[in-house]
Parts: structure tokens; sequence; C-alpha cells
């Protein structure tokens, strides 16, 4: 069973939370989706934020930030188009740079796994394992 949560509201198909982890996932991503097939094959069914749909906020974005203990850009897919279009290479207001994501949630780096207060990016997907042990 996969669970659903859109940051407030927690649903599942049989509305129960199997898990104490999350996964920040999108899954047009192949990162994300071995992200997710990990953790299932360990045993774990994580809440599932699907983040390009859900209603993010400032307070989240840097919630996540503090988790991860990084800066707004180490966040950001630069490589992104809109990551150009909006000329964010040359901003260096960390707030802009939050606004932007929550405003574009493609820019944020995927796929995000929360522990308790921690998180890590899955990116090597070996980070998930830092985070479980």
């Amino acid at each position: 069973m996969v669970s659903y949560r859109f940051f407030g509201k927690l649903s599942s198909k049989k509305g129960k939370v199997m898990s104490d982890i999350t996964i920040w996932h999108n899954n047009r991503c192949s990162k994300s989706r071995d992200a997710l097939k990990l953790l299932n094959e360990k045993g774990i069914e994580p809440n599932v934020v699907k983040y390009l749909e859900a209603d993010l906020s400032v307070e989240k974005i840097k919630e996540i930030l503090a988790m991860l203990d990084i800066e707004p850009r180490e966040l950001m897919r630069t490589k992104e188009a809109i990551y150009k279009e909006l000329n964010l290479k040359e901003e260096s207001d960390s707030e802009k740079l939050i606004e932007a994501m929550v405003a574009n949630p493609k820019l944020i780096e995927r796929p995000i796994i929360i522990k308790d207060n921690q998180a890590v990016i899955a990116r090597p997907i070996e980070n998930i394992e830092a985070l479980l042990n």
C-alpha cells in the first residue's frame, strides 16, 4: 500500500499510515522511481508526496532545507530550462530562490527521503542507506 501526503492531509487506500518514512516523489523521474523501489524492497511503504502536485510553501521548503542542512541553490535542479529562463544563476537572495522553488516545484531536486527530522536527496541512491541506518 502506498500512502499519499499533501502537506497536512495524509491518506492511503485503507486510510492508514504505513511508515515514518516520506519520499518527495516524481513518478516521471527514474531516480525517484528507483528510490521508491529500494524502499519497497526493504519492506518500507513510505508516505509519498507528489511534490509537483502538492501545495508547497516557503515554510515547507525552509523546513526541508533545514533537514537537509543545505542552502537553497543546493536543492535546485540547475539544468532545468526554467532555471535558465528565470536567470536564477545570477540570483544571490536565498528568499528569492526559495520563492522560485515554490512557484516552480520542477526546480526541486529529487527524490528527497525524510525520516523523523532528517532528510537526504537520494542522488546517489546510496544516500538512502545513510538515512535508514
